[in-house]
């Protein structure tokens, strides 16, 4: 199998990490902004929307990051990291869902402005910081509760998924609300098999 898209991007280190969790060995092909342009017709008809990773496995292609993660999971058997129970399930998609949808909508206009220098107004950052804050919180919460990891007792792809999101959120040049779950939850996370390559390795 192989994963296309290039390293600096949190979608693909999220696929990277959840395959060093399956101790899979996925090739990786550099695609995007300084690298293959992932607008050249051959990769748009694998991924219409121009957009990175998309996984090449024989001839079956797949794009969006958290279906790749759920694939790689299922194909490996791996029922720890994605339940076949199927209220365990739901649990675990019900947070990669939050992660993709409602937290990476909080955190958008200020990473981008911040970081990756796009022009916003400072009430939209802001607004942006204080959505992404009270985000968040609500992990923050779910941590408290469960005392471990996003669903529970078990790692899971809700942990994959969130534990890039939540580095982000440390690292960003913002002022943060004290979360103590979270950060004791980083900490679990940084023992995990790929965790400094992927995660903890200074990326944005």
């Amino acid at each position: 199998m192989k994963l296309l898209g290039r390293l600096t991007s949190i979608n693909v280190r999220k696929v990277m990490w959840t395959a060093a969790q399956l101790d899979l060995a996925l090739e990786r092909e550099d695609w995007g902004a300084g690298f293959r342009s992932p607008q050249e017709p051959g990769y748009l008809a694998m991924n219409p929307n121009g957009l990175i990773p998309v996984l090449v496995d024989g001839d079956f292609t797949l794009w969006e990051s958290n279906s790749i993660c759920r694939y790689l999971a299922t194909q490996a058997g791996a029922a720890t990291l994605l339940p076949t129970e199927a209220r365990a399930r739901a649990r675990v998609e019900q947070w990669m869902d939050w992660q993709a949808g409602e937290l990476n909508n909080a955190w958008r206009t200020a990473f981008m402005a911040l970081v990756r220098g796009q022009p916003a107004t400072p009430e939209a950052v802001q607004a942006s910081v204080d959505s992404w804050n009270r985000h968040m919180g609500m992990l923050d919460q779910q941590l408290a509760a469960t005392g471990a990891f996003v669903t529970g007792p078990d790692f899971t792809l809700a942990d994959v998924v969130l534990g890039l999101s939540a580095q982000r959120w440390k690292n960003a040049p913002i002022a943060r609300a004290e979360l103590p779950a979270v950060e004791a939850w980083l900490q679990r996370l940084s023992t995990r098999p790929g965790f400094v390559d992927y995660v903890g390795n200074g990326m944005p």
